[in-house]
């Protein structure tokens, strides 16, 4: 699933939209409108200004002049691509007054709504990972006490990251993702704190994990991939210490750790 960094690659992809107006939608999968009826939405739409394009965690929120808001979940394959030709997994067209923005979803996991007022799915989100102040992130941390792997993907704690941050950022700070959060000590809490902004910024540079069909909006692949240093090495000499990465289930997701640089 696209996470913080793949959706925040995809926004800056479509900023170029923002003043188009939208001449028409077409929705063809009405699996991932969730309910909504699709020529209800289509008329909603046709005729109204790009204002903003932002991301909210995983979340990209479009608003609208006069108001009213789109909100998209790229979910585990949603794609959002600018141009080229709709094939057998597009869901939505949305024809504008300079080009054409395609929503496609093989598994359609994602969805797409509309709201007239801010999304609440969205405004119930945690705090945003790289503007939280580390003393709300400490003050947070503590008073919780699960596991740290399973604290970081609730996005009611903080919005945004998922299993590929997670793990890498805990191997940066010497964290076990078993760790109960509110038992871990100074100076780790600021290792972490650290290492969570430093990783998202750098997979941001890069565009992202391409794991599997993750794309930005031109078709481009991210190659954050290449440097991850856990995630999905299981059996894999650690890169720092040699030991093979472990792998253990937190939360129902895998999680992959060095069991000689992350203590408890």
């Amino acid at each position: 699933m696209p996470e913080l960094p793949e959706v925040e690659t995809v926004v800056r992809s479509i900023a170029p939209l923002v003043g188009r107006r939208i001449l028409s939608a077409e929705f063809r999968g009405l699996r991932v409108l969730r309910g909504a009826n699709p020529d209800s939405l289509a008329a909603s739409l046709a005729g109204r200004r790009i204002a903003a394009i932002r991301r909210y965690g995983k979340f990209i929120v479009t608003s609208l002049d006069g108001g009213g808001y789109l909100l998209i979940h790229l979910g585990m394959t949603g794609r959002l691509l600018l141009g080229g030709a709709a094939g057998k997994h597009t869901h939505a067209i949305f024809t504008l007054d300079g080009g054409v923005l395609l929503y496609d979803d093989s598994r359609q996991f994602g969805s797409i709504q509309w709201s007239g007022e801010f999304p609440q799915r969205v405004a119930r989100l945690g705090p945003e990972p790289l503007e939280i102040s580390f003393d709300e992130f400490a003050r947070a941390l503590k008073a919780r006490r699960t596991r740290i792997k399973a604290l970081l993907l609730d996005q009611r704690f903080l919005r945004g990251l998922g299993n590929i941050y997670a793990d890498e950022a805990l191997f940066r700070a010497g964290i076990h993702p078993l760790a109960i959060a509110a038992r871990i000590r100074r100076p780790r809490p600021r290792r972490l704190f650290d290492a969570i902004r430093e990783v998202l910024a750098e997979a941001i540079a890069a565009g992202g994990s391409s794991i599997s069909d993750y794309v930005d909006a031109e078709g481009r692949r991210g190659f954050f991939q290449l440097g991850h240093r856990v995630y999905q090495r299981t059996g894999e000499p650690c890169l720092t210490c040699g030991s093979p990465i472990r792998r253990v289930l937190v939360a129902q997701r895998s999680s992959h750790f060095c069991p000689r640089c992350q203590r408890r």
